[in-house]
């Protein structure tokens, strides 16, 4: 079972953000669980760099740029040269500042050229009565994937996040049956992409108001691999009580 606490811009201090590292690495001492820290850029160097425990960290997202004369921009080399493995690609909040669906596709393949584990965020705004959402699914994933070799396509996490459900309480998250539902078709479409029994490798991970009172149960009806997590990642109780919930 996979965790990925995305911190977006909410941990401004380096003293919690030290904090909430140790703690991860109590809990990945007590669980089973892999955890990915994904801090805001400034911290990521300072704390993967010198991390010596089993706690994996990623970016919150990367430039679609190789490098080079672009100010405030942050390479897929740079990421991986401290030491993280994994970076969040084509989050809601990213798309919403305009990025497309070129732009993620380019992020994808400057990724894994750089070896690193590109975790994908897909999901729709809303639920309309015609199931077009489905499609747009459709189109967010295998035009990311599309532009990657097959080998490069299994090196993939899909994080399904319904915009609908993020940010808000246990009690507007997505049930265990509807996620259950979700899974069976994100797996329909990867088959398209990745053939035969390996594309069941490539994990799929929930995001949307996950907390310790209903993980466990989207977890148990849902064959989800994980969850992105936002909010509770970054509360020291919020997020042990989730973990362990998890676990």
């Amino acid at each position: 079972m996979l965790i990925v606490a995305n911190w977006k811009a909410a941990v401004e201090s380096l003293d919690k953000a030290k904090k909430l590292l140790a703690l991860a690495k109590r809990l990945v001492k007590q669980t089973r669980i892999t955890i990915v820290l994904v801090p805001p850029a400034p911290y990521l160097g300072l704390l993967a760099s010198s991390n010596k425990s089993k706690v994996e960290f990623g970016a919150q997202d990367v430039s679609v740029t190789t490098g080079g004369a672009q100010t405030g921009e942050v390479s897929a080399q740079i990421i991986a040269s401290v030491g993280a493995r994994y970076v969040i690609i084509g989050h809601s909040e990213r798309r919403a500042r305009g990025e497309t669906l070129e732009d993620i596709a380019q992020k994808m393949q400057h990724a894994v050229a750089h070896d690193l584990i590109p975790i994908l965020c897909v999901g729709e705004q809303e639920r309309d009565e015609n199931a077009a959402y489905l499609a747009l699914l459709r189109q967010q994933i295998t035009s990311a994937l599309e532009p990657l070799t097959q080998k490069e396509r299994m090196s993939v996490v899909i994080a399904y996040e319904p915009i609908w459900a993020i940010g808000k309480t246990a009690a507007d998250a997505i049930t265990s049956a509807d996620l259950q539902e979700m899974m069976l078709y994100i797996r329909k479409i990867l088959s398209d992409l990745v053939p035969g029994r390996a594309n069941a490798r490539i994990p799929i991970l929930y995001g949307g108001s996950a907390e310790a009172g209903n993980i466990r149960e989207l977890a148990g009806g849902s064959r989800v691999d994980g969850f992105l997590v936002g909010h509770a990642s970054v509360d020291l109780k919020m997020f042990s009580e989730l973990v362990k919930a998890l676990a």
